[in-house]
């Protein structure tokens, strides 16, 4: 029989960590160092007699974490990276420890760094003008994937920037989040624990192209992540012909779903619009578009489009003419500032290039 590949502590939330302990007769409040030197120090080896931890918590790792153990830890390999001009944003290509490689993204602004993240290897979404739903669907990620993408990016940015933290986390990488929700909101709870990595709720943003059962999940639940929602089109025929989830969770499913979530929760919602032209970018499609967010706690991101598999976006005039419409309308409505477009920043294009290289199987899903 086969045996069990061990399990990441990565995957573990604290709770889990003490009960981990606990089970081998380790006492739970040694949890907590081990807690601080995962997620709060980012440390890869537990082992290193230069930095010890006390005795019987140093033992349990001897003898549970590593190599044919029980345990181990999320420490995926950055096999590329790619670095803006601007030197603003960094782009790294991590292979998982099953052979599958994820995208990573830590963009620079005014005073604050942010990690874009992946919740999927591949996504099977589908979106036409996406990279990563060109490629498909492979698998889900687990949370402590999740995490070590965060770690990784924190430690890139000391490197890099010694004294500067990572304020905040999209989830807006390969993958859409709300398939892999379990995952994700697991992830979450680690990541904004204060006694670790400590990104607070408020700087977390979760990106979704509209799977209504997610949404309604972050409704009942109160979710205190920040919602962000790629809507791409002002009616049924223009969002599907964009996003083919539309034909499972219809557009008028979706905005009664977003309509719940602000009436629920009290929180504003981010609709994210990609710009692509001569398809969504007219200003009858702009009139629509707030004709439809009418009444909820709206702000729109217009985006102009990473050309991907024949499509192209840009902000000029008519991106600019759709803005003043919304805003004529009393949405605020802003263009989001463009991170690393020399660098194929946008979602799956750097793995799309290596695929084209190095081609990988896909397993097709159906969306749940």
């Amino acid at each position: 029989m086969e045996a069990h590949p061990p399990q990441s502590l990565h995957d573990l939330g604290f709770a889990g960590i003490a009960s981990a302990l606990e089970e081998s007769g380790v006492l739970a409040h040694h949890a907590k160092a081990l807690w601080r030197a995962l997620h709060r120090e980012g440390r890869l080896d537990l082992t290193n007699p230069a930095n010890p931890f006390l005795p019987p918590l140093q033992r349990w790792i001897d003898a549970h974490v590593g190599e044919g153990k029980k345990y181990d830890l999320d420490a995926p390999e950055q096999v590329d990276e790619i670095r803006s001009s601007d030197g603003l944003t960094r782009k790294f290509l991590l292979r998982l420890r099953d052979g599958q490689t994820i995208e990573t993204v830590l963009m620079g602004y005014d005073g604050r760094h942010t990690v874009c993240v992946s919740t999927q290897a591949g996504c099977a979404m589908g979106c036409v003008f996406c990279a990563t739903g060109q490629m498909g669907f492979v698998r889900h990620l687990r949370p402590g994937e999740i995490v070590a993408q965060v770690l990784h990016a924190r430690r890139v940015l000391k490197e890099i920037h010694p004294g500067k933290r990572l304020r905040n986390l999209v989830m807006m990488g390969m993958g859409e989040p709300l398939h892999n929700i379990d995952s994700v909101m697991q992830a979450l709870d680690i990541i904004s624990d204060v006694r670790g990595i400590g990104i607070g709720p408020s700087k977390i943003a979760i990106s979704t192209v509209g799977v209504v059962p997610g949404i309604q999940r972050m409704a009942e639940e109160n979710s205190p992540y920040r919602l962000a929602v790629s809507l791409h089109g002002s009616t049924e025929e223009e969002r599907s012909a964009l996003v083919p989830a539309s034909k499972k969770w219809s557009l008028e499913m979706l905005i009664a779903a977003c309509r719940d979530y602000g009436q629920r929760t009290g929180k504003r919602i981010f609709f994210e619009w990609t710009l692509i032209d001569g398809k969504n970018d007219s200003p009858e499609t702009a009139h629509r578009l707030a004709a439809l967010l009418d009444g909820i706690d709206a702000h729109i991101n217009l985006i102009p489009l990473n050309p991907t598999g024949g499509f192209s976006g840009n902000a000029s005039k008519a991106g600019h003419a759709f803005q003043r419409i919304l805003r004529e309308a009393g949405f605020p409505c802003t263009f989001r500032q463009r991170r690393g477009i020399d660098v194929a920043a946008g979602c799956g294009m750097l793995k799309a290039d290596k695929l084209r290289k190095t081609p990988i199987a896909v397993i097709p899903e159906t969306v749940n």
